[in-house]
C-alpha cells in the first residue's frame, strides 16, 4: 500500500511504495516541490527501503512542476550517505527531458558520483528495463 504526502493545499504531492513484484521502492513526485515536502519525502523512501532490505530506487519526476535545484545539495549531502548506508545501490530518476525538473535531476546525478548508481530516464519503461538488468548482475555476482 502506498504511503502518501498531502501538502498545504490538500494534495497529494508524493507516494513511495515498495514495489515486491519488482523488489524496488517506487517513489512518485507530483506538482511543485518545496524544500521542507522534498525533505519529508526523501525521508519518508527510507523506511521501505530500510524495511524491505531493498537496494533499488524508481524515482518519478514526470509529474513534477518547475525546478527543484533549492533542495540537491541536502539529497547529495544528507539523504544520499544515509540511503547507501541502509543500502541503496541503484537509483533510477525518470523526468521529463523539457522540464525544469531534469536540470535539478542532472545536478543530482553529478553530486551522486562515487555514492550510488544513478540513471537518468526519459521514460519509465528504460528505467524498469535497467534496474531489472542490474538486478539480473547483482544476483549472478553478489561481490
Amino acid at each position: 500500500m502506498p504511503h502518501q504526502l498531502i501538502n498545504g493545499f490538500g494534495k497529494v504531492y508524493f507516494t513511495t511504495e515498495y514495489d515486491a513484484t519488482n523488489n524496488w521502492v517506487y517513489n512518485n513526485w507530483i506538482g511543485y516541490q518545496t524544500y521542507t515536502g522534498i525533505i519529508i519525502g526523501a525521508d519518508a523512501c527510507l523506511h521501505p527501503l530500510q524495511e524491505n532490505k531493498c537496494a533499488y530506487l524508481l524515482n518519478d519526476n514526470r509529474q513534477v512542476i518547475g525546478p527543484w535545484d533549492h533542495t540537491v545539495e541536502w539529497v547529495v549531502s544528507n539523504w544520499a550517505p544515509r540511503a547507501v548506508a541502509q543500502g541503496l545501490t541503484h537509483f533510477a530518476q525518470v523526468v521529463s527531458p523539457e522540464s525544469l525538473a531534469a536540470q535539478s535531476a542532472q545536478s543530482m546525478l553529478l553530486g551522486f558520483e562515487g555514492q550510488l548508481a544513478m540513471h537518468l530516464f526519459d521514460n519509465i519503461a528504460e528505467a524498469r528495463m535497467w534496474l531489472r538488468a542490474v538486478q539480473r548482475v547483482t544476483e549472478e555476482d553478489p561481490t
